[in-house]
């Protein structure tokens, strides 16, 4: 296999790194994450609230690209706000286009939301933040279709959660959906209960397994990939503010 090529690039709020083998992959997720946000863009102008609503939003009409459409969906699934879907829609998108460039190899990471095309296998590591447990890390086997894992936290970085998980993660074949399935997850890891109980919140159809870490507790649920230990540092970390 050739040489994994790695990209970090900024656009306004958005804030990713790109993994592909070659350049001209990397050049077309970017300007699909030049048009996805261009496209959110215009429509927030239009309508702001569809921006800071926290709660599922009703579009009225199908006058809308299909980013938002999709955001739209995936958010009423769980019964939050559109933006929960952004960062994975976005990576989900930015994907795409490197596929339709022919790419094999192409992984786009939104500020811990993922999306990702692998012909050989990849580590993808889960930062825990102040948490004991740590160095976790999902081997993902060789795959000839995207798959979408997202991470939301209520103590490790600026995303709004309401929850208390150091790392709420989610895996689904739709990057989107499973940004937005990670939110609410996040969301109903409370200080003190039962982990295991919280995974009533994201068992929905196209949810394939979820992990909940808080502090010194652990609990998996559904079809998650292997785990294995890895190193995982900080400045492998994508970071910034949230989208838009």
């Amino acid at each position: 296999m050739s040489e994994i090529l790695r990209e970090h690039f900024q656009l306004k709020e958005t804030i990713v790194t790109i993994a592909a083998r070659e350049q001209s992959h990397i050049e077309a997720a970017k300007r699909s994450i030049r048009e996805q946000r261009r496209l959110l863009e215009d429509f927030i102008c239009k309508d702001p609230f569809f921006m800071i609503t926290m709660d599922t939003y009703d579009l009225g009409n199908d006058d809308a690209p299909d980013i938002v459409l999709q955001m739209i969906k995936c958010t009423a699934v769980f019964g939050i706000g559109p933006m929960a879907a952004v960062a994975g829609a976005i990576a989900k998108y930015a994907t795409q286009a490197m596929m339709e460039d022919g790419a094999t190899y192409a992984i786009v990471d939104n500020g811990g939301d993922l999306s990702l095309l692998n012909d050989e296998p990849v580590v993808v590591g889960i930062y825990t933040g102040a948490s004991s447990i740590k160095d976790l890390a999902f081997e993902i086997p060789e795959r000839s279709e995207p798959l979408g894992i997202a991470t939301s936290s209520g103590t490790v970085g600026p995303s709004i959660s309401f929850g208390w998980a150091d790392a709420a993660t989610v895996i689904s074949q739709d990057p989107a959906l499973a940004d937005a399935a990670a939110t609410a997850l996040g969301n109903a890891v409370q200080a003190k209960g039962s982990l295991t109980e919280c995974f009533s919140a994201v068992d929905r159809p196209g949810i394939e397994g979820a992990l909940v870490i808080r502090g010194e507790e652990m609990a998996l649920w559904g079809d998650l990939p292997m785990m294995r230990r890895a190193r995982v540092g900080t400045e492998r970390i994508t970071k910034g503010w949230p989208d838009i």
